[in-house]
């Protein structure tokens, strides 16, 4: 389970970056196409947190939606699968959005 890693990055990363800090919530944004469960992160962030400056913290996941971008037609969509697939038929397209896995606040008590 490579989420109980990302939420030991995660908690490094806080604790790291405000060392005997105590933390009332940790908002992190997880991308549709990431390839991270949330649902993962959320079990894991209590047992990890444990003995940390962010033990009894809140987590607060957004979930962005993927967009994708067809090479071949030029259509703009959000994929509604994990290998996006243009109205096209065509596979060869970019991810613009929604492969993020990020920190994007931390609340202080």
């Amino acid at each position: 389970m490579h989420e109980l890693a990302i939420t030991e990055g995660v908690v490094q990363a806080v604790t790291e970056r405000l060392p005997g800090t105590p933390i009332a919530c940790v908002h992190l944004e997880i991308g549709a196409m990431s390839g991270v469960v949330a649902d993962s992160v959320r079990f894991c962030f209590d047992l990890v947190t444990e003995g940390t400056t962010l033990e009894g913290a809140r987590l607060d996941i957004s979930q962005p939606a993927a967009r994708c971008k067809c090479r071949d037609c030029g259509a703009e969509f959000e994929p509604d699968r994990a290998i996006a697939l243009c109205d096209c038929g065509s596979a060869d397209v970019a991810v613009l959005a929604g492969q993020e896995l990020r920190i994007t606040s931390v609340e202080v008590v």
